[in-house]
Order: C-alpha cells, then sequence, then structure tokens
C-alpha cells in the first residue's frame, strides 16, 4: 500500500518527578509568561485567544484544549491560518501527586510526527531540567 501524504502521527509519554508543589508548577505549564521561561524561545497570546509558541523564530499556533488548574492542560496545535485539522499534534501536561510519597509527577503527552523516542527523550529531559531549574525543583 502506498503511503500517503499525511504523516504517521506518534504518541510519545513520558514522566518526571519535580520538587514543587502543583500549584507553583501550573503556571508554568498553563501561561505564556510560564511557558516562555522553559519551554520555547517565547510565547505569545493573541487576539483569538491562540497561543504563538515560537521555536527558532517561527511562529507555531495553538488552542488551549482543555485544563483543570493545578492538574492538567492540553495545547491542540492549529494548521495554516489558524484552522483546526484533523488528527491534529498536541501536548498534553498533567500533575500528579503520589498521596504516598507526595511527591509530584509532570506526565508529557506529546503526540506529533516526530517519531524518534531517543530524540524526544533527550529533547524533554532537557526541557524539563529548564523548568525545574525555574521552580526550583
Amino acid at each position: 500500500m502506498p503511503l500517503s501524504a499525511t504523516r504517521l502521527k506518534h504518541r510519545f509519554t513520558v514522566e518526571y518527578p519535580i520538587n514543587a508543589s502543583p500549584k507553583i508548577l501550573y503556571p508554568y505549564l498553563a501561561s505564556a509568561s510560564g511557558l516562555s521561561h522553559w519551554f520555547c524561545q517565547d510565547v505569545r497570546i493573541d487576539a483569538d485567544h491562540c497561543y504563538n509558541f515560537i521555536w527558532d523564530n517561527q511562529p507555531h499556533y495553538a488552542e488551549m484544549n482543555s485544563h483543570r488548574t493545578n492538574r492538567s492542560v492540553r495545547y491542540v496545535f492549529l494548521g495554516p491560518n489558524k484552522r483546526h485539522t484533523p488528527d491534529a499534534n498536541y501536548l498534553d501536561f498533567t500533575l500528579e501527586e503520589s498521596q504516598l510519597t507526595q511527591e509530584v509527577y509532570l506526565r508529557v503527552i506529546d503526540y506529533s510526527e516526530e517519531t524518534d523516542d531517543i530524540e524526544l527523550q533527550e529533547m524533554w529531559d532537557s526541557l524539563i531540567q529548564k523548568l525545574r531549574e525555574q521552580v526550583g525543583g
């Protein structure tokens, strides 16, 4: 069967312990200013409430698709002209606190065309290290 023009998507999931409370971590995941400290070059919110994630001076538009304060946030990336696309890329951040140990974990789900797990692991390890430096965890 020939490959179509659409690329296969890959769901990469990774979890990190972070020594900070969900109340401290959440703004770094759910606000433009918080994200710009560790996640990408800059993040802006435009008049349409779209998030503009800037990597290598290139804009990548997304919308906050869902969020639960101090628990989770999901960004769904938009196509050209800020339009929704079928099977869109998304990023999902979830904070979980172990009732037993009181440790806080950040689970990241990165759904995109990137299929190299080693490269994704290295990228997220580096990003989470920057986040830990920001929150002191």
